[in-house]
């Protein structure tokens, strides 16, 4: 109720070209406003209560803290009120009309300047307020300051250049805006619509905010409590509702830093990684907030790629932010923001893998491929993730894995190399030739089952200063054993050598006895260090038309062996014989080394030698 005639006043020229930019352009989702007008009432709230601390004398003194949000689809209105601090009719001219106070100026400088180190949240600019404008046909501000001896007011505005003050009788302590929906924007009266907004942005604000008279803000803010308080069962909770989530997360990790970033992080692993289970790819949704208001659901920067698994909240009171709480702008405080809760993270998993290994193994299980991305393509944080890799090898037992500082822990004085072999699992690499040479050395061998590996050893290239070598890889040199009984004497074997390398002729690029075969008859090693059997296949799928990259492999023999004998025998007494038996070895060498690419020639030179037998 009115009690004095309304004053009217025009808008500061600078305050006009505020409004213009808010309404038209500041803002990508007109959403926000409800986000905006509840945070400032928040600050309110929060200004109240310290003030509560010096003044014994306050209006109003039973009203409680709280926010109350109503929605009216008939009326087509949405008001948002609190019970802080209030305005007398001085601070709304000066706060709402003018850039005293409103921090426009300040805003509109910095926009005019693009000086982006300088620009903060817009509610330290203060210009939150006339966010409602991109939805409002008219606004009302009822207020009341917390001094006793002032009188109430309302601040009237559609807007368009100008607003009106006059006394209002019966207002209670803070402030209540009333906004009346344009015709495009009443869907902001719906109770359904403002309750998913409230839940999304503001769930976390730390005073009741109440929906028509229901509490919706029941989560707390847990990432700013200490961790010595909280309750397993309420990470449990919390976890479910931010990540959306009925499994209980695996691991977590909650903490607080002050340099060189002020943050408070809660950061959750979840139970299962969607994408081994074939989903999507998982998108960043470690939500960044400051001072627990939501700026980001699902920011892309602010941990790398490799870490999207993550769910969880970080909230940093020195973010720099664009003016509308939108768009980080700050890369460079991003970046180290980054870097700190990423360094964070790693240090909890070295610590988990140090003092609790069985639950490290059992997350590596689940989530060791995305250890493997960041390792292959994170320069950064390479060294750290190196060290938490774990593979299963030649001396574990299986489903037992090791590290590579153990691994090189195990290393013999001479050995100065890391050994791995790629393979889809362990029986098929225990099988086949390529182990075996190790084995009679007790050259420990690391075993890779996964298609990602080849890449990330390849990029990793090197640990603890021994270089990673593939056990398959023509370049590797082993010692000598000694000779076996029952071989091809020397000159048998450089026959045989020479024979086959006529032989096979462009098939392979070098022929000879090998070093590291011991029961097997025969191995092929990759000779093009820059074309593994995996790039290969990949260029072939590539490739449109089909053609398949060339193919340059080495024939290792193993003289011991009875075939090899056999064959030195038939390759002078049946040539033709022994040209089918020496084309058939290299394919089954070629088919263990995961070089095979047409089998059909093989089939029909199967069936040539069976009719011969």
């Amino acid at each position: 109720m009115s009690t004095s005639t309304p004053q009217k006043f025009e808008f500061q020229a600078e305050i006009k070209q505020l409004l213009d930019i808010v309404i038209h352009s500041l803002y990508t989702e007109k959403e926000i406003f409800v986000r905006e007008l509840v945070s400032n009432a928040s600050d309110a709230l929060e200004k109240l209560r310290h003030t509560q601390i010096t003044e014994k004398d306050l209006f109003d003194d039973k009203a409680e803290l709280e926010i109350n949000v109503a929605s009216d689809d008939k009326a087509k209105t949405i008001t948002i009120q609190d019970f802080g601090l209030g305005m007398t009719r001085a601070e709304l001219v000066e706060n709402l009309g003018t850039i005293a106070h409103s921090g426009s100026k300040a805003f509109l400088k910095a926009l005019g300047e693009g000086d982006k180190k300088n620009t903060n949240l817009i509610g330290q600019f203060g210009v939150g307020f006339y966010s409602a404008f991109m939805v409002a046909k008219s606004v009302k501000v009822y207020s009341h300051s917390w001094r006793e001896a002032e009188p109430g007011h309302v601040w009237t505005s559609d807007g368009a250049g100008s607003y009106e003050i006059e006394e209002a009788a019966d207002q209670r302590r803070g402030t209540k805006i009333v906004i009346t929906l344009k015709d495009d924007c009443t869907e902001f009266s719906d109770d359904s619509r403002i309750k998913e907004i409230l839940e999304r942005y503001s769930a976390f604000v730390s005073f009741p905010i109440n929906l028509n008279g229901k509490r919706v803000n029941t989560v707390q803010a847990l990432w700013l409590r200490s961790k010595n308080e909280i309750k397993d069962e309420e990470y449990t909770e919390f976890y479910k509702f931010q990540a959306h989530a009925f499994d209980e997360p695996r691991l977590r990790l909650h903490f607080s830093a002050d340099a060189p970033l002020a943050i408070n992080a809660l950061l959750f692993v979840p139970k299962d990684n969607t994408e081994k289970l074939g989903f999507a790819r998982t998108e960043a949704s470690v939500a960044l907030y400051c001072r627990k208001v939501l700026i980001d659901a699902k920011p892309k920067l602010l941990l790398p790629e490799w870490l999207r698994f993550l769910k969880g909240v970080v909230d940093s009171e020195d973010l720099p932010l664009n003016i509308s709480r939108e768009t980080m702008q700050d890369k460079a405080l991003i970046e180290k923001l980054n870097k700190v809760i990423t360094k964070r993270f790693l240090k909890f998993l070295d610590d988990e893998a140090k003092n609790r290994p069985e639950t490290y193994a059992e997350f590596y299980a689940e989530f060791g491929l995305f250890l493997k991305e960041g390792a292959a393509m994170d320069f950064t944080h390479k060294d750290a993730l190196v060290k938490l890799l774990r593979f299963e090898s030649s001396l574990t037992e299986k489903g037992k894995t090791t590290s590579l500082g153990d691994y090189v822990t195990r290393m013999g004085s001479e050995q100065k190399e890391i050994y791995y072999l790629i393979g889809p699992n362990r029986a098929a690499i225990e099988s086949g030739p390529y182990l075996e040479g190790f084995k009679a050395r007790n050259l420990e061998v690391l075993f890779c089952y996964e298609a990602v590996d080849e890449y990330v050893m390849s990029n990793v290239r090197e640990f603890d200063g021994k270089k990673l070598a593939g056990a398959d890889h023509a370049d590797v040199k082993l010692s000598d054993l000694p000779k076996p009984e029952g071989a091809l004497s020397e000159a048998e074997t450089k026959a045989l050598t020479e024979w086959l390398k006529t032989t096979l002729g462009d098939r392979v690029a070098e022929v000879k006895a090998s070093d590291r075969l011991v029961d097997s008859p025969a191995l092929a090693l990759n000779a093009d260090k820059f074309m593994s059997p995996h790039m290969r296949r990949m260029m072939k799928a590539m490739n449109k038309d089909g053609a398949e990259p060339a193919l340059h492999v080495n024939l290792e023999i193993n003289p011991r062996a009875a075939v090899m004998k056999r064959l030195f025998e038939t390759h002078t007494a049946a040539p033709d014989k022994a040209k089918l038996v020496a084309e058939q070895i290299l394919d089954n060498a070629l088919i263990s080394a995961g070089l095979l690419d047409d089998a059909t020639p093989m089939v029909a030179r199967l069936y040539k030698l069976l009719e011969s037998v």
